[in-house]
């Protein structure tokens, strides 16, 4: 009887032993899998927003709560820089982790020897004269390196790095889904006549309306009905944004890589008329702006711009709640920056909003220039538990930085070829390795090169005029870069010298070439 007793319990406690293991090494492959889940990933890039024109960063007129509250969620970057001053470089690094002076496309480049590419209406009929210089096929992209890592991957909102039906376009260069603006120059109209849904062209609700088409001066500019024609039916930001939101929805199930490349807040000034009511209440002296340099007239040009960039952040507002929505917020890790400075044309106040602030401001030290205004931008990292929530970091980055970083988090290989140093530790609060110095160069506006170098920040203009002359300022003295030092310090100045002859090679296409540099310039 004891024996059997005995046997009895023995099973049972067998039995419990086996369930408990078996319990055990569920719960063991459980927390493996949940290791081993990737982050989703977006990267959410405005268009010529300002590092003073966020709220976060001390702008006080133009409201923006949600990219302050990623930022009070997150981190908050003091000390990052675009890769280039302009729209298609600044890209392209981005996406390549190459600095300009390695980087295929080292300026806006419209490919114009196809034709009469900045007709707006021609364009309309013949898709070959739309689109920039495209990338070469053989290019390696951050979305490229993340489908190797199983990732599903799609741009929504500019392009700008190859041509319709071109080796550039977004389906060619590492994306599942493109939906937006192909080209940069047809950007240049927000309620546009077609946008693209991959390698379709898909027409839109709008009259074909010519941005350089400026009010008729006979009409009465204090009128808000004459500038009537100018807001239209389907505005491109929101079609983009409902694209977005629903490659969220698609998605949920898997890792994802969204490059939200919005056209906001780049002119010309258009917003919904319902966006705009409550910043036409504030701005009540509000001069209209008549158009000029191939931009629509508005009205309220104050209030449509700081509408613009409201309507951006609730957009981003909007993405952040889907995420917690779908229930996958903890799991994505959320970029948001600009692709460089502010502009200072086309109807923009820049010194009403103090664009620049702390840097200096309009014409020359902004959008097209390799000074501060130009080129540092406002970068905010969002990602819960991982993190801290509501800290800011003087790490100097680059856009160059972000392939590396991301390749980083996902535990992906970095391609030979980048220039980038991943800023993962910093992200996360670790010891962060540094870069020597932060390099640029623009062959437009007449040439530009540009070393950042711990305080010192060296600057080379008018290249293309022959000169070679370096500036050279102390950041931590002169945040303005207003008192050229070159002369007190040439030992510095060599040094910068050397970092640019180092950094720079010759570029393949002969558009980007600077002959004062060595580089075979055909006459």
């Amino acid at each position: 009887m004891y024996s059997i007793q005995f046997h009895s319990m023995a099973k049972r406690i067998a039995e419990f032993a086996t369930c408990f293991f078996f319990l055990l090494f569920l719960s063991s492959c459980s927390n493996k899998k949940s290791n081993d889940v990737k982050p989703n990933i977006i990267y959410f890039l405005a268009d010529d927003i300002g590092y003073g024109e966020i709220g976060v960063y001390g702008q006080s007129i133009i409201k923006t709560p949600n990219i302050d509250a990623l930022a009070k969620n997150g981190m908050r970057f003091t000390q990052h820089y675009s890769g280039a001053p302009v729209c298609a470089p600044a890209r392209c690094i981005l996406l390549t982790g190459k600095h300009a002076g390695h980087a295929y496309i080292r300026g806006n480049d419209e490919w114009a020897e196809r034709g009469d590419v900045w007709n707006y209406k021609a364009a309309y009929t013949n898709s070959g004269l739309e689109g920039q210089r495209p990338l070469p096929e053989s290019t390696v992209t951050i979305a490229q390196q993340l489908q190797s890592e199983n990732y599903t991957t799609g741009i929504f909102g500019k392009w700008g790095l190859g041509a319709p039906g071109s080796e550039g376009v977004p389906n060619k260069q590492g994306f599942d889904v493109f939906y937006g603006y192909n080209c940069q120059r047809q950007a240049h109209q927000l309620y546009p006549s077609h946008l693209w849904a991959n390698d379709k062209k898909v027409l839109l609700k709008n009259d074909l309306i010519s941005p350089h088409e400026k009010l008729d001066s006979l009409l009465n500019p204090n009128e808000e009905d004459n500038f009537a024609k100018y807001t239209q039916t389907e505005y491109a930001p929101d079609m983009i944004h409902a694209e977005a939101l629903e490659f969220l929805d698609d998605n949920k199930e898997s890792p994802f890589f969204l490059y939200y490349a919005s056209p906001l807040p780049h002119l010309p000034l258009q917003i919904p008329s319902d966006a705009l009511e409550d910043y036409k209440n504030i701005m009540e002296t509000d001069e209209a702006y008549l158009g000029d340099k191939g931009y629509f007239p508005n009205r309220y040009p104050r209030a449509t711009y700081a509408a613009m960039i409201s309507h951006l952040d609730k957009q981003l507002g909007e993405l952040v709640q889907r995420l917690k929505d779908l229930g996958i917020y903890e799991n994505t890790i959320i970029f948001f920056s600009s692709d460089n400075g502010p502009t200072y044309t086309g109807g923009v106040d820049f010194e009403y909003f103090e664009s620049s602030k702390p840097f200096s401001n309009g014409y020359g030290k902004t959008k097209g220039f390799v000074y501060e205004g130009g080129i540092r931008v406002p970068f905010i990292a969002s990602w819960p538990d991982k993190i801290k929530a509501g800290t800011s970091s003087d790490h100097v980055s680059s856009f160059y930085d972000v392939f590396s970083t991301i390749c980083d988090i996902v535990g992906a290989d970095t391609p030979l070829e980048t220039d980038g140093i991943s800023f993962k530790a910093s992200l996360l609060n670790e010891s962060q390795k540094e870069h020597p110095y932060l390099y640029w160069e623009f062959p437009s506006y007449k040439g530009q090169q540009a070393v950042r170098k711990d305080n010192w920040k060296a600057i080379r203009k008018n290249i293309l005029d022959g000169n070679m002359r370096i500036e050279l300022y102390d950041l931590d003295n002169d945040i303005l870069e207003e008192n050229d030092i070159a002369n007190q310090h040439p030992n510095i100045v060599a040094q910068m010298k050397a970092i640019m002859k180092k950094e720079h090679r010759q570029a393949e296409n002969e558009k980007f070439r600077m002959s004062a540099l060595g580089d075979t310039v055909e006459k």
